[in-house]
């Protein structure tokens, strides 16, 4: 039980911290956008000493494909048209209940706007119980936990392919009206699109989560419909990373000649970035802990994107034609991430209606996209379907004939506290 009482007393602490850190981040929030105005003048230099020193920068920073004074409204959405979106939830393995298995539930939405059709509203739950699928991953020293996460990441990219290219070729069946009335699709899934745990992966592991992955999206490139990733309240920093190029006060942004910076073992470039370690901070962090989202949110207006970037993670080199664009959007209670694959942002026309679609999603969902906060409700296992779904694994194992089931003595004990 938590003391409130105890708690108090740290109160006075923290908010006196956070008014501190609050003047800190203005001044580093001004920093940058100062810093930027100067990378606008010397944008094409910056790129090209980019791209020279790459292999020697210990930080990964994006590349800006648009001028970064770029903002642009998105045109209006179109009247008929039709939002995708899956999500995932689990039940977790545990020793403790009556058998060890996993489930994962996927949440599947599909909207229609401006049409008759049935809109969509459901999900499918997958039962995880051979050896393979539990005891697979520890060859790699990856826990069960860990790889239910990372097959959860795979059925929701497969689940969201399907359903958006069956619901196309249903099309193919109807009308020639219908069909161009319905040809608006947006696919959007919850996060990032740049799976970052597979760089912690062993290569044999990544196979067995990646390729599907990018199977799935390849069939969304065939079908013409764009993907979108939503990242809310996100902390990454791979724009603010490029300002770090004209605030380093080198002649050339060699990380590992100037700044002290010691490589470590290096297998290959892609690693380098997370294998380097310096013993002081490098001069050119002069925004750390400053995040895209406060840059960006000083600079946009509601509705507004920003410049389109390319984003340099290491992982991509993994992804085929299917790399990863981002750029952030003022979408009117947030700057929210948006990330797309190549193929979308290479045109124009599909980046367009992407995020005109995005912000109508928003704004029906007040705040967040609706379809994604469906499929998140599709999706989610609450406390009374976990103990269902255990009750039945438990009548058809006493049904095949199996004896002493039950939980362990701990769990019976948690369950039944006498405090």
């Amino acid at each position: 039980m938590l003391d409130l009482t105890k708690i108090a007393r740290q109160m006075q602490g923290i908010s006196q911290h956070l008014a501190v850190e609050a003047v800190a981040s203005r001044q580093r929030l001004e920093r940058a956008q100062q810093i930027l105005q100067q990378a606008e003048i010397q944008q094409t230099e910056l790129v090209q000493q980019q791209q020279t020193w790459q292999n020697r920068l210990a930080f990964t920073a994006a590349v800006p494909m648009e001028p970064l004074n770029t903002r642009i409204s998105p045109a209006t959405p179109p009247y008929y048209h039709t939002v995708i979106a899956t999500d995932g939830s689990q039940i977790a393995p545990s020793h403790h209940e009556i058998a060890y298995c996993y489930l994962i539930n996927v949440g599947r939405v599909m909207l229609h706007y401006g049409q008759s059709w049935h809109s969509l509203l459901d999900s499918l739950p997958e039962v995880f119980y051979q050896p393979e699928d539990l005891y697979i991953s520890r060859q790699w020293g990856i826990r069960t936990e860990e790889w239910m996460g990372y097959r959860r990441t795979v059925s929701e990219a497969t689940a969201l392919a399907e359903l958006a290219c069956s619901w196309l070729d249903s099309l193919e069946k109807k009308a020639e009206s219908n069909r161009q009335n319905s040809a608006n699709v947006l696919a959007m899934v919850d996060g990032s699109l740049i799976y970052w745990f597979l760089e912690q992966l062993p290569q044999e592991a990544r196979d067995r989560i990646l390729p599907p992955i990018l199977a799935a999206w390849e069939e969304l490139r065939l079908a013409q419909v764009p993907l979108m990733g939503y990242v809310s309240a996100s902390r990454n920093t791979e724009s603010l990373n490029f300002l770090r190029l004209p605030a380093c006060p080198f002649p050339e942004p060699n990380c590992f000649h100037h700044c002290a910076v010691e490589e470590t073992t290096i297998q290959n470039s892609k690693s380098k970035a997370k294998n380097s370690k310096s013993k002081t901070d490098p001069p050119c962090q002069i925004f750390e802990p400053l995040r895209d989202t406060s840059l960006w949110g000083s600079l946009l207006e509601p509705g507004q994107r920003s410049p389109l970037w390319r984003s340099s993670a290491p992982i991509l080199e993994d992804y085929g034609i299917h790399k990863i664009y981002f750029c952030y959007v003022h979408v009117g209670t947030e700057i929210a991430r948006i990330e797309i694959p190549e193929w979308v942002a290479q045109n124009p026309a599909q980046f367009d209606l992407a995020l005109s679609l995005m912000l109508a999603q928003v704004q029906k969902g007040y705040g967040y996209p609706v379809a994604l906060a469906e499929a998140h409700n599709q999706a989610v296992v609450r406390g009374g379907d976990r103990a269902r779904f255990f009750a039945l694994l438990e009548q058809q194992m006493i049904k095949s004939g199996l004896k002493n089931v039950g939980i362990s003595y701990k769990e019976t004990r948690k369950r039944g506290s006498i405090a």
